[in-house]
């Protein structure tokens, strides 16, 4: 554990009287939610959310939200780090994939966990551990067989007995429960660092159908009648097992990464027909479900009061959001454009929600700029609320890119305490954001494949000669369709000076 010398004064500052109780906090982290999947903010969805529509009711909903990536992997990083994703890395942690993390990250868990907090990370992990302190001095990845030719590691590459090091109890976490990430090997539970059950044969699901769209299963090792549909409901009950032990001695932090509505699209048979926008939208709702009964179990121990609630995902919806929209006139991302991958707003804009009961105001509706990076900063300053500017006095190599945002939460200021961002998804395309502006520093924010109907009847042009980038006012077009790249040369110059410096930044 990383400890550090400014906890010391905070910790003196909670030890005395009720009143500096401090809160327990609840991190819900949706996969592939889009923008549009939260009906409180989409009047034409096709399916419903009650449970967050309830959570946005009682705290504050942001509309100009933000990941730090188009994909999974950076945009946990970023959440739990507080830093770009892109400052160290840009794609997904692939099957045995290392860990994202080295020795000098300090995280969000391990803050809490140096402020008396007991932590856990129930559902996806998706940030890599070491494997290969399980790999056999003769394992080796081979074709699956002769017609197909995507290489895995089989069961016997592996002493499943030992434990895996350099995971979640590696970075702040003290329990840990998942199935790692449902699409990737191994297909077996892993409880802190060790496997649950032994993967003992070849991925195979046995004529096993998904309910929308395909598995994206990778090949490699499972464990015996592995079923994917009972992933969610198991993280759903291991995380109510876990809020019923805190006794209420200690703050608690729950981190719970949702394996959904990511695919494989699987609602279970009791969620079938919630909704009208067919398998996703009853798996969105059942995702809304379980968030639902996570809150409902805070209600049942009495902590609601004393608990701070974030909710929001890791990125926007995947392809399979087209062909939804002509099958069920559903659009899960919203009035924005782009997808998963792409580095357009509904790449990366998603559903974001913050209650803190007694403190924010409930049923605010804010379109000021947050980022998921201000979450950590944010936090350490809640942990410090008794000093006037409600910083933490984090050293400047921690949460190097979050700000602040607990005196706008905290309604102490209306202005935007955050006016800048950068996103990115792979290393070929950054997107400079200041203000209502966005630069998006390639030829196209598009990575996932647009139908040629969706182009043209949503008013996007087909232009493959299109060079330099493209640039958007978001304040009068959001759904980025009028480029004014050309007509504003010196602004695009200054956007690309900014994205170069921002690359560069590090705090003194």
């Amino acid at each position: 554990m990383k400890r550090l010398l400014f906890l010391l004064p905070l910790l003196v500052l909670f030890s005395c009287g009720q009143e500096s109780k401090l809160p327990n906090i609840v991190i819900l982290y949706a996969d592939d939610m889009g923008y549009g999947d939260l009906s409180i903010q989409n009047p034409q969805a096709k399916l419903s959310t009650p449970h967050l529509d309830k959570l946005a009711s009682e705290g504050i909903r942001f509309t100009d939200g933000h990941s730090s990536s188009g994909i999974c992997t950076p945009s946990r990083f970023a959440l739990l780090t507080g830093q770009y994703h892109w400052r160290r890395f840009h794609g997904i942690v692939g099957p045995f994939g290392p860990s994202k993390f080295v020795d000098s990250d300090y995280t969000l868990p391990e803050l809490l966990k140096d402020h008396g907090y007991v932590t856990a990370c129930i559902g996806k992990w998706h940030l890599g551990w070491d494997w290969d302190a399980l790999k056999k001095p003769d394992a080796e990845a081979k074709p699956v067989s002769d017609t197909d030719q995507r290489k895995a590691f089989s069961t016997d590459d592996f002493d499943w007995s030992k434990s895996i090091p350099d995971g979640p109890l590696a970075h702040g976490f003290d329990y840990y429960f998942g199935d790692g990430t449902i699409n990737l090997p191994p297909y077996t539970f892993v409880e802190n660092d060790r496997v649950v059950d032994i993967p003992s044969e070849a991925f195979d699901l046995r004529g096993m159908r998904t309910k929308e769209g395909s598995w994206e299963f990778r090949p490699g090792p499972m464990a015996k009648d592995w079923d994917p549909y009972q992933v969610l409901p198991t993280l759903k009950v291991k995380a109510l097992e876990w809020l019923d032990k805190q006794d209420g001695d200690a703050p608690f932090f729950l981190y719970f990464p949702f394996p959904s509505p990511h695919a494989p699209i699987i609602p279970n048979d009791e969620f079938d027909g919630k909704t009208q926008a067919g398998p996703y939208g009853d798996f969105v709702y059942q995702t809304d479900f379980v968030a639902g009964e996570i809150l409902k179990k805070l209600d049942d121990k009495g902590v609601t009061d004393n608990t701070l609630v974030i909710f929001s995902a890791d990125n926007g919806p995947e392809h399979y959001a087209y062909p939804r929209i002509q099958s069920f006139n559903h659009y899960s991302m919203g009035h924005l454009r782009g997808l998963k991958r792409d580095i357009y707003e509904g790449g990366h804009r998603v559903p974001f929600i913050i209650k803190w009961p007694g403190k924010i105001s409930p049923g605010q509706v804010s379109d000021v700029l947050f980022h998921q990076v201000d979450i950590f900063r944010t936090i350490a300053g809640m942990l410090d609320s008794k000093s006037p500017d409600h910083q933490n006095h984090l050293p400047d190599t921690i949460a190097i890119d979050g700000i602040n945002q607990l005196p706008y939460l905290m309604g102490e200021t209306k202005d935007a305490l955050r006016t800048q961002a950068v996103h990115n998804t792979f290393a070929n395309g950054f997107v400079m954001r200041q203000g209502d502006w966005v630069l998006i520093d390639r030829n196209t924010g598009y990575h996932t494949r647009v139908p040629d109907w969706y182009r043209s009847s949503h008013g996007y042009e087909i232009d493959a000669e299109k060079t330099g980038g493209e640039l958007f006012n978001l304040a009068i077009d959001p759904a980025q369709r009028d480029d004014c790249y050309g007509e504003n040369p010196d602004l695009v110059s200054e956007l690309k000076r900014m994205l170069e410096s921002e690359k560069v930044r590090r705090r003194n």
